[in-house]
């Protein structure tokens, strides 16, 4: 299914792509992901690897894809964390940051510049953990309480296990909210300013960049509205009934990335 666009896929000089349910599906890579990857790179294509998934650094990232099956350069990844770190470095250049978080998040706040301290810091940033404190939420609490600013990550409120879903970055927003009655600011997806910063990393124009996923209440809608060219792939979350339940359209919907080869 295409609808009807100003642009197509030859035009497209820059692609930004969500990770999981797009490139990789439980840690298997989808058909076709690693031929586009390929075609990229042969045609010297700037491109970047978005996740929401603030836990890994990009080299973490990189072997984890390359298990999967598909080599993508460190360098070619951007995560919600690194999109933090460059926001909050615009923000406040050498600042004090409370976190919440792995070393995806710590690792890239410090390359930004921030001391990490629960010393009168300026931000509390939340992002994605593998087990919450109860002592580090209270903290945050507190320190919000005290004047810090809340950035949050991404807005996810369940990540996958294999026991089933787990709560994650935005249902523990949601608690320290309820506590502070301060609303975060959400740096990742649907947050177009994820993709802006990403453009930015590869010096894109959001005319000649396109946008693949596989959610049309993240990668398409904040494609969308960081005025992408839009591509909808069925390999994930969103399937053809459901995109009748959203406003909105992508400029293309095809059922993988292994279909959108043909149109390069």
């Amino acid at each position: 299914m295409t609808l009807q666009a100003a642009r197509q896929p030859a035009d497209i000089e820059c692609w930004l792509t969500d990770m999981d349910g797009v490139l990789v599906h439980e840690n298997k890579a989808v058909p076709g992901a690693a031929e586009l990857i390929q075609r990229w790179v042969d045609t010297s294509k700037r491109f970047l690897v978005l996740t929401n998934n603030s836990i890994f650094t990009p080299r973490d990232l990189a072997a984890r894809l390359k298990a999967s099956g598909l080599e993508v350069p460190e360098e070619n990844l951007w995560t919600s964390a690194l999109a933090t770190a460059q926001f909050l470095k615009s923000q406040m250049p050498n600042g004090r940051a409370f976190v919440i978080g792995e070393a995806g998040l710590t690792t890239a706040l410090h390359e930004a510049g921030f001391i990490l301290t629960d010393q009168n810091p300026d931000y509390v940033v939340l992002g994605e953990t593998r087990s919450y404190s109860f002592e580090a939420i209270t903290q945050a609490i507190r320190l919000i309480g005290d004047g810090a600013r809340f950035i949050c990550t991404n807005p996810d409120a369940t990540g996958p296990s294999r026991e089933g879903p787990l709560p994650a970055t935005g249902a523990v927003a949601a608690l320290i909210t309820k506590a502070t009655g301060r609303e975060p600011y959400i740096v990742g997806k649907p947050n177009p300013m994820m993709f802006r910063s990403a453009m930015n990393r590869i010096e894109a124009h959001s005319e000649t960049t396109a946008m693949i996923g596989d959610r049309m209440d993240t990668d398409i809608i904040a494609g969308m509205e960081a005025g992408l060219h839009t591509v909808l792939v069925f390999s994930g979350i969103t399937q053809p009934q459901d995109i009748d339940a959203y406003p909105f359209r992508p400029n293309q919907a095809l059922n993988s990335v292994a279909d959108l080869l043909e149109h390069l």
